[in-house]
Parts: C-alpha cells; sequence; structure tokens
C-alpha cells in the first residue's frame, strides 16, 4: 500500500491592528499571523505539530516574531478598541 505523507505549512490572520511599524516607521495596518506546521496523510491534514506567531506590516511587508502570550494580547486590545469606537 503507497502512502503519501508529508507536512503543510498554514498562515492564519488572526487580527488586524493599526500602529507604527518599527521598519518603516509609518502608521499601516499589522496583520497578526499564526503560522501552523501540520502532518498530512493523502493531502488531509491529521494534526498540528508546531505553531508559531509573527506580525507583518501591510506598507512595507516588515515581520516580527511574536510570542503566543503577545498574539494573544493583540487580540484583547484589538476587541477593546473595538468596542470602544
Amino acid at each position: 500500500m503507497l502512502l503519501i505523507f508529508g507536512t503543510t505549512l498554514r498562515n492564519r490572520v488572526l487580527v488586524v491592528v493599526n500602529f507604527i511599524c518599527q521598519f518603516c516607521g509609518q502608521q499601516a495596518n499589522q496583520d497578526v499571523v499564526e503560522s501552523a506546521t501540520k502532518v498530512s496523510v493523502f493531502f488531509i491534514p491529521l494534526f498540528t505539530i508546531g505553531r508559531r506567531y509573527f506580525v507583518t506590516c501591510s506598507n512595507c511587508g516588515g515581520t516580527t516574531p511574536l510570542t503566543k502570550d503577545q498574539a494573544t494580547h493583540g487580540i484583547e486590545w484589538a476587541a477593546r478598541n473595538r468596542q470602544m469606537t
């Protein structure tokens, strides 16, 4: 029996926040992204073997790695600020 397996990388934008980019110095939308590495069999993802988080500037494309806590904080901050406006 031939078994096709491998890994796939899936990126998911968790939230978009707006602040000044440390790379280009412009106020721009910043995507907070979760990148998950998944084990697949016959191209069907089965389980996640790793996650990482990062923020990417929509203006210059600069990327900064985040911890899970920092990504969660960004989501919470965005939710609080949406309620205030």
